[in-house]
C-alpha cells in the first residue's frame, strides 16, 4: 500500500519525466530548420503545383546531404491549400504560427499570392514566389523569383513585332488578375509603339473554358485584314488544350496566326496530344532543352529523385531552384534564419541559374534572368528560336502604366520602400 509520501514521489517522478520529454521535443524541434511548402496538391492547380512541391522536397533533400544549414538539417512542412484561394491564407498562417517555419516556398496563381500577402506582412515571414506574374506589387516579405512582365510579356511582343513583323494583336487571357494586368501593360506598350486601338483585340474567358469555336472564329476574322496577326496568350490551365485544338479545327496554323503563350510549358504539354501546339511559341526564362552542364545535372537529379526518367522540368521549377539557393546563401551570410536578417542579407546574392549563367537578387526583391522564346515541338519540348543577349532585371512597376512608371522599389536601408514615387518623393507603403 502506497503512502502519501510515496505517492508524492511518484507524482514528482512522473512530472519530471513529462518535463524531460517536453524538453527533448523542444530540443529536437530546435535541431531542424523548418521550410514551408505551400502548393496545391488537389483541385484544379494540382497538375502544376504538385511538381513544385516535389521540387522543393528534392532541393531540401540535396541541401541536407550537404550538411543542411547552420549545422542543422532542414525539415519540409507540406500543406495542401487545395486550389482554394482563401485557404491559401489559412494554410500560410498555419505554417508560420503553428509550424514555426523559417520561410515558405509556394503559390502559383496571382490570386493565391494576393490571398497570402497580408498574412506574410502581418507575421513578418518570408515567401518565395516561383511563377511569372503581372508586376504592380512589391513587398518586403515576398521574393519574386518568376518573371515580371518586362522579363516575359514585353520581350515576347518585341520578338513578334521585330522578328515576325506582327501588326495586329489578339490579347487572350483567363479572367483573373494576372492576365488582366499583364494585358493592360501590353496594351499600353503596343500603343506606345504606335499600334492603333483597332489593331488590338482583347478577350477573356473563365478558368476551364472549353467552347472556343466562336472566339477562334473571331480571331480568324480579325487576322484576315491583310496585316500579320498574332495571339499573345495568358490563357491558363486546361483551357489551353481545347483552344489550340479549335485553332487547328478552323485551319489556323502557326504560320498564319502564331500564338505565344506565357503559361504553356513542358509540364502542361506532358502526356497530352501536342499536335495542335506544334509550331506555336512560348516565352519563358528557362526551357528543359537548354544545353548547359548545370541543366543536365538538374534534370538527372530530378528524374532520379522522382524515380521517373520521363518526367520533365519547367520554368517554375527553375525559379524554385534559384529562390531556394538564394535563401540558403542568405541564411549562411546572415548566420540566422530570422526574417529581417535574411531580408537584408539576400539582396545582392548571386547563384547559378539553369541556363548556364548566374542570377542575382535585386533590391526590389526580383531577380535577373535571361528571356527565351521557344517553338513547341511534337515531343512536347521547345526549340529555342530567340533569346536576350544578356540578363534582364525584373521590374516590379511597369514603365508603361500611369501611376506606376514613376515608382521604384528598393528594400535597402535607408529607403526600404516597395513603391517610392520619384515625382512626389513619397513612399506610399508596401503595395500601390
Amino acid at each position: 500500500m502506497s503512502t502519501p509520501t510515496s505517492k508524492f514521489k511518484l507524482s514528482m517522478l512522473g512530472l519530471s519525466a513529462a518535463m524531460a520529454l517536453t524538453a527533448t521535443s523542444i530540443v529536437q524541434a530546435a535541431d531542424t530548420i523548418k521550410v514551408g511548402v505551400l502548393h496545391s496538391l488537389s483541385g484544379t492547380m494540382a497538375i502544376s503545383e504538385t511538381t513544385l512541391k516535389d521540387t522543393m522536397l528534392m532541393l531540401i533533400d540535396e541541401q541536407n546531404k550537404k550538411g543542411g544549414l547552420l549545422g542543422k538539417q532542414l525539415e519540409a512542412v507540406v500543406v495542401d491549400p487545395a486550389s482554394d484561394w482563401p485557404l491559401f491564407a489559412e494554410k500560410a498562417r498555419e505554417l508560420i504560427e503553428k509550424e514555426k517555419v523559417d520561410a515558405v516556398f509556394g503559390c502559383w496563381t496571382s490570386v493565391s499570392r494576393k490571398s497570402v500577402l497580408p498574412v506574410f506582412e502581418e507575421l513578418d515571414s518570408l515567401l518565395f514566389y516561383p511563377v511569372q506574374y503581372e508586376g504592380e506589387e512589391s513587398s518586403k516579405n515576398v521574393f519574386y523569383t518568376g518573371a515580371a512582365p518586362n522579363q516575359q510579356a514585353v520581350p515576347a511582343v518585341d520578338y513578334l513585332m521585330n522578328e515576325l513583323g506582327v501588326k495586329r494583336w489578339v490579347l487572350a487571357g483567363t479572367d483573373y488578375v494576372y492576365p488582366r494586368t499583364t494585358n493592360k501593360i501590353l496594351e499600353a506598350y503596343l500603343k506606345a509603339k504606335g499600334v492603333a486601338a483597332e489593331d488590338i483585340m482583347i478577350n477573356y474567358t473563365p478558368f476551364g473554358h472549353s467552347d472556343w469555336q466562336s472566339i477562334v472564329s473571331d480571331i480568324k476574322k480579325f487576322g484576315s485584314a491583310g496585316k500579320k496577326t498574332a495571339v499573345v496568350s495568358t490563357i491558363n490551365g486546361d483551357a489551353n488544350v481545347p483552344f489550340y485544338k479549335e485553332l487547328g479545327n478552323q485551319g489556323v496554323s502557326s504560320e498564319d496566326i502564331p500564338v505565344v503563350a506565357f503559361s504553356v510549358g513542358e509540364e502542361e504539354l506532358s502526356g497530352i496530344d501536342t499536335k495542335p501546339f506544334v509550331g506555336h511559341l512560348a516565352a519563358w526564362n528557362y526551357f528543359m532543352s537548354v544545353d548547359s552542364e548545370v541543366n543536365d545535372s538538374f534534370i538527372e537529379n530530378w528524374q532520379g529523385f522522382i524515380k521517373n526518367e520521363e518526367r520533365v522540368t519547367n520554368d517554375p521549377m527553375e525559379a524554385h531552384y534559384i529562390g531556394f539557393n538564394m535563401w540558403a546563401e542568405a541564411v549562411k551570410k546572415a548566420g540566422t534564419t530570422e526574417p529581417a536578417a535574411v531580408q537584408d542579407a539576400i539582396i545582392g546574392v548571386t547563384v547559378p541559374n539553369l541556363t548556364g549563367g548566374y542570377s542575382a537578387m535585386l533590391p526590389n526583391h526580383h531577380v535577373t534572368k535571361p528571356v527565351l522564346i521557344g517553338e513547341i515541338q511534337d515531343d512536347g519540348q521547345f526549340d529555342v528560336v530567340w533569346e536576350t543577349s544578356g540578363l534582364v532585371a525584373g521590374d516590379a512597376w511597369s514603365d508603361y502604366l500611369e501611376g506606376s512608371k514613376d515608382i521604384i522599389s528598393d528594400w535597402r536601408a535607408p529607403l526600404s520602400c516597395g513603391n517610392y514615387n520619384v515625382k512626389s518623393a513619397k513612399c506610399s507603403g508596401q503595395n500601390f
